[in-house]
């Protein structure tokens, strides 16, 4: 049913822009990397792989290493942030892929190469050095 007034709806995230996710087991997560959720909706550090879910940045470093999942959590701001571009020369991220998709290659460098990898987010920037902003939303 739609609504016929305003209403103060829930926020889920923490300040508008962080989240708290259950940690993989195994998973080790340096603040500051690109964190993913894998197929079964665990945290874990980014890596080349299909079928991940990018979340945003860790906020703080975690090691589950002794853990099962869910047994410890992180907390991941959401937003742009700026990655590493491929030292490939054929996969990186260039100017002409602002507003466009990039891809995972480890948990602090994206690429545009899609194959066999999962999305990092949307392109915003691709700076002068080749770091590259991107928005995980």
């Amino acid at each position: 049913m739609a609504l016929s007034a305003g209403r103060n709806t829930a926020e889920l995230l923490l300040n508008g822009q962080s989240i708290v996710l259950p940690v993989a087991a195994g998973a080790v997560i340096f603040d500051g990397s690109l964190v993913v959720l894998n197929a079964t909706g665990y945290a874990e550090a980014a890596t080349k792989a299909e079928g991940l879910t990018a979340a945003g940045r860790a906020e703080e470093y975690v090691d589950n290493r002794n853990g099962v999942d869910g047994d410890l959590t992180v907390k991941v701001k959401r937003g742009a942030f700026v990655w590493d571009n491929t030292i490939t020369e054929a996969n990186k991220v260039k100017p002409e892929h602002v507003l466009k998709d990039c891809y995972i290659e480890d948990d602090c460098t994206v690429t545009a190469l899609a194959t066999g990898s999962s999305r990092a987010g949307k392109v915003l920037a691709v700076s002068d050095d080749g770091s590259v902003t991107v928005e995980t939303l």
